[in-house]
């Protein structure tokens, strides 16, 4: 395996639209949401480890979950587990990592990878984020992964790259922010637009750079601390600091600034889990239509239901169509899948009439 290569995997969300099984103390990327014996996290673990050293991989996650990232990924050392004691967005904890790596390895090349996304061709995904890092190598670039669209998505941000770049990996014009529904149409018949995954490679020092130009002070920030960073006076400084950094994220603070921008069209299907009806369409379906996680299921006349229980619970449901039934110790949800994007609301509502305990 390369040396120099490096991944941060980011598992510090809350995952609240797979309420009621992802909740604030143990959120998604730790839960068995495929019922494939493996959690999130060890799953994209195992998928950057294909190509990354164990040692180089970097996991960037909330103070509150480092027990349960070093439970789950035991192959880790406690200096691989990146905590932040502050909720502040993806740029500052992307800078603070690659600060990390730089210091360790100023030849360093790093993919920022989310925790809880859906990848089935591995060796697909293995390919496209080296051809990225050969790039990044050997230009002065930061690369993302685009996924081709299959519908006008608006749920997902969009990469527009330049149409006359015949090159594999093809300049960015521009990214654009969540569209209304004509306006994703429009982006697909164009055919130069592609969903945002939230995948990033670039070199240490080309990103590093990139925060010097366009987040000097965030960049200040950090830098001051250079010296403790990977000793034993880093907790203290970060501690003390990134509580100090401004809340924003790597699109806002540095692509949509940066004229050096590049994107490769996925050759992996790719699924972003963000909600019950997206895990729904990655499942494997009954007869009648239905995705079953754990359950056993007896079904009548019931069809197009997203259903997940604890291991073996029998489940009898007759004359329901596309509803999400989770079975959760305290929590039993029964809701429609075209209101998913709702369940937010629904959880603030428990939090009010139930407390935390719950959410």
């Amino acid at each position: 395996m390369n040396k120099n290569y490096y991944a941060v995997l980011m598992a510090g969300g809350v995952g609240s639209r797979f309420w009621p099984i992802s909740t604030t103390d143990y959120p998604k990327q730790f839960h068995d949401m495929l019922g494939t014996g493996e959690t999130l996290i060890q799953k994209t673990f195992q998928r950057l480890n294909k190509f990354v050293p164990t040692e180089n991989i970097l996991i960037l996650t909330n103070e509150r979950y480092n027990d349960l990232v070093l439970e789950q990924l035991p192959m880790v050392s406690q200096e691989q587990v990146v905590l932040e004691p502050a909720m502040r967005n993806t740029a500052p904890c992307i800078l603070y990592a690659a600060l990390k790596i730089q210091k360790m390895n100023p030849n360093g090349v790093m993919i920022v990878a989310p925790s809880d996304h859906w990848i089935e061709d591995e060796v697909a995904f293995a390919k496209d984020v080296t051809a990225c890092f050969d790039k990044c190598e050997k230009e002065k670039v930061l690369c993302t992964l685009g996924i081709k669209p299959t519908f006008p998505n608006t749920g997902f941000g969009y990469i527009e790259f330049d149409k006359s770049d015949e090159n594999q990996i093809k300049k960015v014009n521009q990214f654009r922010e969540k569209p209304d529904y004509s306006t994703a149409k429009e982006f697909l018949v164009q055919g130069n637009f592609l969903w945002n995954a939230g995948i990033f490679m670039w070199s240490v020092k080309t990103i590093v750079d990139a925060f010097k130009e366009y987040q000097s002070t965030q960049f200040n920030l950090f830098h001051d601390g250079l010296s403790c960073l990977n000793t034993s006076e880093e907790k203290d400084f970060i501690a003390e600091n990134y509580p100090k950094a401004e809340n924003i994220s790597i699109d806002y603070a540095i692509l949509e600034k940066s004229d050096a921008i590049f994107v490769l069209e996925a050759t992996f299907d790719w699924n972003d889990l963000g909600t019950w009806g997206s895990l729904f369409d990655k499942l494997n379906k009954d007869n009648m239509g239905n995705a079953v996680v754990n359950a056993q299921l007896s079904a009548e006349d019931a069809t197009g239901n997203m259903i997940r229980t604890p291991k073996d619970k029998i489940v009898v449901v007759d004359g329901l169509k596309d509803y999400i039934i989770v079975d959760k110790e305290e929590v039993l949800l029964i809701y429609p899948k075209a209101k998913e994007q709702d369940i937010k609301k629904v959880l603030n509502s428990v939090k009010e009439n139930f407390g935390d305990k719950y959410a």
